[in-house]
């Protein structure tokens, strides 16, 4: 007997519905490359996927497994935060604490990084995520209003970098976030709060 074409796409969706292609062995794929990074010591990655597993398979014993291990994770990531942040903030000390000495002798800070080495820095300092700090030095006073003897007022332009800014973009390298990405900035020596630096003053004198 024929089946009429509508009443058998009909069917054939029922069916479908009913069924899944889905790899029945995913949520234990899933865990294992969540153990892997976690090996690897790639905690936020594993916790994300962890996340994922008991989200989307709360009913496989891996979900149930992922759910457990969510909570030995977090605390994990909790203690990679304050051990990233203490290596983080002793890096940048170790840096400005250069900088100073590097201004006592020469009388403004360096137009780079590079010139700390190997004087006042043995290498190249970087971030605990082996990432580049971005480092900016910049006049903090460009004009200056100077009186001669006459008191007669005339500007003068002044050239030397007498202020900086030191930033950590944090493990991801973009500009905001929360946690192991958040920013860390360092101006003129002292820890900064904000949510970006202070602005630069204008005009910077071309060197």
């Amino acid at each position: 007997m024929d089946v009429p074409r509508a009443s058998f796409l009909a069917l054939a969706a029922v069916l479908l519905t009913g069924c899944s292609t889905e790899d029945p062995r995913l949520p234990e794929k899933l865990y294992e490359e969540a153990i892997d990074l976690n090996r690897q010591g790639r905690n936020q990655e594993a916790q994300s996927l962890m996340k994922q597993l008991a989200s989307q398979y709360p009913e496989s014993p891996k979900g149930q497994q992922a759910t457990k291990d969510l909570y030995t994770l977090e605390a994990l990531l909790r203690q990679d935060l304050r051990d990233r942040t203490r290596q983080l903030h002793g890096s940048m000390k170790r840096v400005a604490d250069a900088l100073t000495r590097f201004k006592g002798k020469h009388g403004e800070y360096p137009r780079f990084l590079s010139a700390l080495v190997p004087d006042y820095l043995e290498q190249m300092p970087e971030t605990p995520w082996k990432h580049p700090f971005f480092y900016r030095p910049y006049v903090t006073t460009p004009i200056m209003d100077v009186k001669d003897r006459r008191g007669r007022v005339a500007q003068v332009f002044s050239t030397k970098f007498d202020g900086y800014v030191l930033v950590s973009l944090g493990v991801d390298m973009q500009v905001g976030g929360d946690d192991l990405a958040a920013d860390t900035y360092v101006v003129n020596g002292e820890w900064y709060k904000g949510s970006a630096p202070p602005p630069i003053p204008t005009p910077q004198p071309l060197r």
